[in-house]
């Protein structure tokens, strides 16, 4: 009889003593969105996935990294904005068109004249009345039919239509604020997995009724979102001895955008990935997708192209993609926790113990794409080059997935040395619904830190 995966954990874990730490330093407001809801540029728009600019910069500074940095998972451009802040190149990598849209939206503010943000100033005053065009119906994608209140709906529309007449960058810049409200004036909240209705919207409803509360009006949302977008443009920036770096962002997959990177090309790598919770981000956040006129077959395709991180996912064949990952996957296939773990979850398939059937699925093709990801991130890395990794272990059916201990052994098999495993002093909890059959047994939150030998 084999180990069990408490013993094989265990085992695991024994053999990383050294470098795994309790850092009091890394709040869960540092190491989420929280902390950048406080700075400039960074609060406008809520993206909750995101790890603050102040844990990039505390990172960057303790290890001392080396430019370029590489964010291979660039999100809403955290990773970017802060290391180039502090002087560095960055290049991100992003397949979703909304943290494409968040990235150019924060460069073009950054560069806006005094015209574009007097013409901001309008907006946020009161939309001006002269219309260069007829409002014309919302983009909606199946998901998001019936998300808004039919006056705002409308007024979306027409200020869509009036902000087409503006400079293209004011155009932009107009868009992007409408961006950042759009769960706010919704009948929706993003709620981990999915979009949560409210009780007053049109579409059918199962379960408990649920109250977000007031939902403002667009002119009221949309005016206090430009007021805050136009104050953070006109506020003086502190002072900086350091120019500030270049940055690049490439549209698509990093499964296929990193093959594409020059070898040795960068200083360091700073990265959060999906985690594998399930969540499907072309659903969370499905409103913007569809006001940045994303349709429901693109939506398809984005889902299946992600980072397979929810049930939908489809098993990605990727040898097809490059034929040189054949020891990243071997890396995955002779990790013996992830194995132990891939086994129990078959069993409990069969056993019908799992809420969906497609998990084992999801969790094998998870860890074999982080394990192309891996070695494609020792590929473009300088030797002595760091990746610094933000992720989360999970749980189903009261399976532990130490996410940090098997990705680590990966990662040494791949050309890293794991230099140290930090782990934030408060926990992850369960979810409810676990927590009533598993009780509490709170998950590490950890980050990673891999130099290239």
């Amino acid at each position: 009889m084999g180990k069990s995966i408490k013993e094989v954990n265990d085992d695991l874990e024994r053999s990383y003593n050294g470098k795994m730490s309790l850092d009091p330093s890394l709040s869960r407001s540092l190491v989420s969105f929280q902390s950048n809801k406080s700075r400039a540029a960074y609060r406008w728009y809520k993206f909750k996935e995101a790890f603050s600019a102040g844990l990039v910069e505390l990172l960057l500074r303790r290890y001392g990294a080396q430019g370029p940095l590489l964010d291979p998972f660039a999100g809403s451009g955290t990773a970017l904005f802060a290391s180039s802040s502090l002087g560095l190149d960055a290049e991100g990598i992003e397949l979703l068109p909304l943290g494409q849209a968040i990235v150019e939206a924060r460069w073009i503010a950054d560069g806006i004249d005094p015209d574009g943000v007097r013409a901001l100033s309008r907006w946020a005053e009161g939309s001006p009345r002269e219309a260069s065009g007829e409002a014309r119906p919302l983009d909606e994608l199946r998901i998001t039919k019936g998300a808004y209140p039919g006056e705002t709906a409308k007024e979306m529309g027409r200020f869509l239509a009036l902000a087409k007449g503006e400079d293209p960058n004011v155009f932009t810049l107009l868009r992007f604020a409408l961006l950042c409200i759009l769960e706010t004036i919704s009948f929706t909240r993003k709620d981990g997995q999915y979009l949560r209705w409210d009780h007053r919207s049109p579409r059918q409803r199962r379960g408990k009724a649920f109250d977000k509360g007031l939902i403002p009006s667009f002119g009221e949302a949309m005016r206090a979102k430009l007021r805050e977008m136009v104050a953070d443009m006109g506020a003086d920036p502190s002072p900086s001895p350091t120019k500030p770096g270049k940055m690049t962002l490439h549209h698509g997959s990093c499964l296929e955008v990193l093959p594409r990177l020059p070898a040795a090309s960068f200083g360091c790598v700073l990265t959060s990935p999906p985690y594998c919770n399930r969540y499907d981000y072309t659903r969370t956040y499905a409103l913007e997708l569809a006001l940045l006129g994303v349709g429901d077959e693109e939506l398809g395709r984005l889902r299946q192209a992600m980072l397979s991180c929810t049930v939908e996912n489809r098993a990605k064949a990727l040898l097809e993609i490059n034929s040189g990952w054949k020891a990243a996957l071997d890396a995955a296939e002779g990790q013996e926790l992830l194995q132990a773990v891939l086994l129990r979850l078959d069993e409990q398939k069969k056993k019908g113990l799992l809420n969906n059937a497609s998990i084992p699925r999801m969790v094998r093709g998870y860890f074999q794409e982080m394990s192309c990801v891996i070695f494609e991130c020792a590929r473009v890395l300088r030797g002595g080059g760091r990746l610094i990794m933000v992720n989360d272990n999970v749980r189903y059916a009261g399976t532990a997935i130490s996410v940090d201990l098997v990705l680590s052994d990966v990662a040494s098999r791949l050309g890293f040395e794991v230099e140290a495993i930090l782990v934030l002093p408060v926990g992850k909890g369960n979810s409810s619904q676990q927590m009533g059959i598993h009780g509490r047994k709170p998950l590490r939150k950890c980050i990673y830190i891999w130099r290239k030998c």
